[in-house]
């Protein structure tokens, strides 16, 4: 396991600033505005071959009016707890605050190294900021600038001396990636914790609660999964705050990076135009999709037709994604949580599909054989053969003598005759189709001409 290292330190010290530059990322939010984060944040670093889990958590502060500063405070609490050394942030502009003597008598009750960061130094001439600090009984004080690098590099060989070698191979991981994508309140946070089975994220009914792209590593039997809360994805519209718009572009891009989206839908609302929309990021990115109907609990199914009426008017609203499984769950109660991730693994499986050239090309010529292409200005639409370039999602190239005069409904017919014959009935699947130019190999060469084309010309050989 990676060593893990937590950042803690009262409001606006520059905690996410030292995050990303550390981690070489832009995975935290940055603002000038106090109390951005709000969850623990996880990213991997690494520093001369070693490496380390780093983890950026929201400012500690006793007292504070913000509703969320109970939460934010136990978050800090437990990223002591589950670290194996510690980060504390100082200010080197805004001088000694309360909040800094507070934390120091937390750490030290905790055997763990502690390493005293005073940030906010752009230079050797300002590092007579430091002395202030040498009042609260620190022995050892690193001045940095998170913002520009100063003194990170001399920080990172401390930190890092007693860390041990780690080969890059060792770092790879096959985890699954998981983005838990959906409008706010419909109870993302609520369904992670529901699934890690502790409050790793804070949760609340104020909407907007989750600003960063949280990744929580879930281990089930062999398999390791990491699962990305995003925030919650409004309209555009109804976006007005800088930080709203940072957060929602970082859901978005979760996406990208993602292998399933479980699309969480407020059942109790119904499903909307926006949960749709939602849905429809997720496609475009080509991610495997999965719906979950949150808050069953609520529903009123008394005459067990509750699903039947949602996943009508889902399957309606959302045709693009029909192939994306609905399953009905709770995070609150914990209902049906356990078939989630049977439900991750058929998708993935599916996702992550690699077929043959032979098997691929056997089933083109019996959908083509079942239902002829057309006719593109008087001459017969020719496909030669296939292959499947990528997978996630699996991704198929048709070679076609005019891939421009292929109607639309045509090319959806013979993606539904891939989807049947390689039963990838629960994932996106894509066809392109190209021009085949140049002089190809001869097995490419060959026009793959189905069985009952074959025979209507020997017919008129023979007259």
């Amino acid at each position: 396991m990676k060593p893990i290292v937590a950042i803690v330190g009262r409001p606006n010290v520059g905690k996410s600033t030292l995050f990303n530059r550390i981690t070489r990322s832009r995975d935290a939010i940055v603002d000038d505005l106090p109390g951005v984060t709000r969850d623990r944040n996880f990213g991997d670093a690494r520093w001369d071959d070693k490496a380390f889990t780093l983890v950026d958590t929201g400012g500690f502060a006793e007292g504070d009016d913000d509703a969320f500063a109970p939460h934010i405070r136990q978050q800090v609490e437990q990223a002591i707890i589950d670290a194996d050394a510690i980060i504390l942030l100082l200010d080197g502009k805004g001088g000694i605050s309360p909040f800094d003597a507070d934390l120091i008598a937390i750490l030290r009750t905790v055997d763990k190294p502690a390493f005293y960061v005073v940030n906010k130094i752009d230079g050797e001439g300002q590092e007579k900021a430091l002395s202030d600090f040498y009042s609260l009984g620190i022995d050892t004080l690193f001045p940095v600038s998170a913002e520009h690098g100063y003194g990170v590099a001399s920080f990172l060989d401390e930190l890092t001396a007693g860390f041990p070698e780690m080969d890059a191979k060792e770092e790879r991981s096959d985890a699954i990636r998981i983005a838990v994508v959906g409008k706010p309140n419909a109870g993302k946070s609520s369904m992670i914790n529901a699934i890690l089975g502790e409050d790793r994220l804070v949760v609340s009914e104020v909407a907007g609660t989750t600003r960063d792209s949280i990744d929580s590593v879930f281990h089930r039997g062999d398999r390791k999964y990491v699962l990305v809360d995003t925030a919650g994805i409004r309209r555009k519209g109804k976006v007005s705050f800088r930080l709203e718009k940072f957060s929602i572009i970082k859901a978005l891009r979760s996406l990208e990076r993602c292998d399933v989206a479980l699309i969480i839908i407020d059942a109790d609302v119904g499903i909307s135009d926006q949960d749709v929309r939602v849905a429809g990021y997720a496609y475009d990115r080509g991610c495997g999709a999965i719906f979950l109907l949150n808050k069953w609990d609520l529903v009123d199914n008394r005459d067990g037709k509750a699903l039947k009426r949602l996943t009508e008017k889902l399957r309606m609203d959302a045709k693009f994604l029909s192939f994306a499984p609905v399953t009905t769950v709770s995070a609150k109660t914990g209902q049906r949580i356990q078939r989630i991730f049977p439900l991750v693994d058929q998708v993935y499986a599916q996702y992550a599909a690699r077929i043959t050239t032979g098997q691929l090309n056997k089933a083109m010529d019996k959908a083509l054989t079942r239902t002829e292409p057309s006719l593109h200005k008087g001459t017969r639409l020719k496909f030669y053969y296939a292959t499947q370039v990528s997978t996630r999602p699996p991704t198929f190239v048709s070679f076609v003598n005019f891939p421009g005069g292929v109607h639309f409904s045509y090319q959806r017919y013979l993606i539904n005759q891939i989807r049947e014959a390689f039963s990838l009935d629960k994932t996106p699947v894509r066809l392109l189709l190209r021009q085949r130019t140049g002089k190809n190999p001869d097995f490419l060469n060959k026009k793959r001409t189905p069985a009952s084309w074959k025979k209507k010309r020997r017919t008129k050989s023979k007259r």
